[in-house]
């Protein structure tokens, strides 16, 4: 029977978990040691009752510093959140038409397309034919290009207007 690997344990490794035998120590002021043998420093971390915590581990040697691992496990939680926070997710709208659509009603759609915009969000204009109006597609080829024209100032086109079955389709993302 195979034995399975030990599991990799998130963040940095610390104390007795450092495998080199050399390290570039830091203390807990930020005064840099140099190069330090791994069990002085760990002796070192101990008498100041804190942790040593290997913070670049692909340098030669790896940079370690003597810090309380808990309050150093808190503060990069808080800046991961913060990062989440900040950053928005992009969601690609749907707005639907058809090849005869009424002035008034194309002008609703305009607005919400307009609105999407505003949020940060890209917009899939589709273009369906029903029947027969399958024969004149250069019908819609004009309605997606007046949208698009309309759109210019506050959007970029992603997709060019292509066929997909039975609908056209563009995709509009916000400038």
């Amino acid at each position: 029977m195979k034995s399975t690997a030990a599991p990799q344990k998130e963040g940095p490794r610390i104390n007795r978990e450092i495998r080199a035998r050399e390290v570039q120590l830091i203390d807990s002021e930020g005064k840099n040691h140099g190069v330090v043998q791994l069990l002085d420093a760990l002796g070192m971390a101990e008498q100041a009752g804190l942790d040593l915590v290997e913070i670049a581990p692909n340098s030669t040697p790896p940079v370690c510093k003597i810090l309380d691992y808990g309050r150093f496990r808190f503060a990069e939680q808080k800046k991961a959140a913060e990062a989440r926070k900040k950053q928005k997710v992009v969601e690609v709208k749907e707005i639907k038409l058809r090849p005869g659509i009424d002035e008034h009603d194309y002008g609703v759609k305009m607005k919400a397309v307009h609105r999407f915009f505003e949020e940060g969000d890209k917009v899939k204009v589709t273009l369906r034919f029903r029947g027969r109006e399958i024969a004149h597609q250069d019908i819609g080829y004009r309605l997606l290009t007046r949208v698009k024209a309309e759109t210019a100032t506050v959007a970029k086109v992603e997709l060019e207007p292509s066929m997909e079955g039975r609908q056209m389709v563009m995709v509009l993302a916000p400038r």
